[in-house]
């Protein structure tokens, strides 16, 4: 899918501190402090100062080991966390559907509650690691898709049942067992279905994380290159959170690496994988071989 110069979400300064803070937390934590604890007053830095940029169309990627802050950079961008300060800017280009809403930029950290809610259950998708985070176990597989329309607005039964059956269709899951319980699922099923409920409402903008952590490597194939099919039909801007080179080799355009909460490095995905520049890019890239 061609990108578009145009950007679908803007970041500065997105910084996300656990505990009481101090105006010390972000000069004494991170990766030249190897440490995010704050010595003054015992807090967690989880993000410092991110900045980034995702245009329309593309897949940006974001690497780093465990605790370096990554997913917790996703739950912010979200709406899961509330960050600590910054701005996150999301250009909605407007929606094509029957009540044709009407796009621009919106400031999601100057939304109250409800507005967070109703953009995010309609303009957002997200795809976690761990399917009972994104998943409702208590309801079957076409109701998992049906409690998302519902909350988007959608009302008549018949579509919600179409629709339901369309999605996951197209994410391979079997017309015969929509009305089955995600816990008789497999794991890569169980993803699947949770890939059809983030995409239920035609959502611009899909956040991925670590979405295949634990499966088979047969079966991340085939999650892998059931993402980027959906990516190149319908070019929703995806956001995907890893530890796995080969995943951000195979998905993203661009990718930001990530250690203790700060942004160590970042540009094109094949640059960052063949010629890291930083430190610590170069002993993921080393570790990976």
């Amino acid at each position: 899918m061609r990108t578009s110069p145009d950007p679908i979400l803007q970041v500065s300064g997105l910084s996300k501190v656990h505990g009481p803070g101090c105006p010390l937390c972000i000069e004494s934590t991170g990766p030249e402090a190897d440490t995010n604890v704050c010595r003054h007053c015992g807090s967690v830095v989880a993000c410092a100062e991110v900045n980034l940029s995702l245009m329309r169309g593309e897949v940006l990627g974001v690497i780093g080991e465990s605790g370096s802050g990554k997913s917790s950079l996703v739950r912010l961008l979200y709406g899961d966390d509330a960050p600590t300060q910054g701005c996150i800017t999301f250009h909605d280009p407007g929606d094509r559907g029957e009540e044709g809403e009407a796009g621009g930029p919106v400031d999601l950290l100057g939304l109250n509650a409800q507005q967070a809610r109703r953009l995010r259950n309609r303009r957002f998708g997200i795809v976690y690691q761990n399917p009972h985070l994104g998943l409702n176990f208590k309801v079957s597989a076409g109701g998992n898709i049906a409690e998302r329309l519902l909350m988007s607005g959608e009302m008549r039964y018949a579509r919600i049942r179409e629709r339901a059956m369309e999605l996951l269709s197209r994410c391979e899951v079997p017309a015969s067992r929509m009305d089955e319980l995600p816990g008789r699922f497999s794991g890569g099923m169980q993803q699947r279905v949770q890939i059809a409920r983030a995409l239920a409402t035609d959502p611009p903008l899909l956040f991925l994380d670590e979405v295949t952590t634990g499966l088979d490597v047969s079966v991340q194939a085939r999650i892998l290159d059931l993402i980027m099919e959906l990516q190149h039909q319908s070019g929703v801007s995806m956001i995907a959170v890893t530890h796995d080179l080969g995943v951000i080799r195979m998905l993203a355009s661009r990718t930001l690496v990530m250690k203790m909460g700060r942004v160590v490095e970042s540009g094109l995905t094949d640059q960052i994988l063949e010629d890291p520049q930083h430190a610590y890019t170069q002993q993921l890239v080393a570790s990976a071989l």
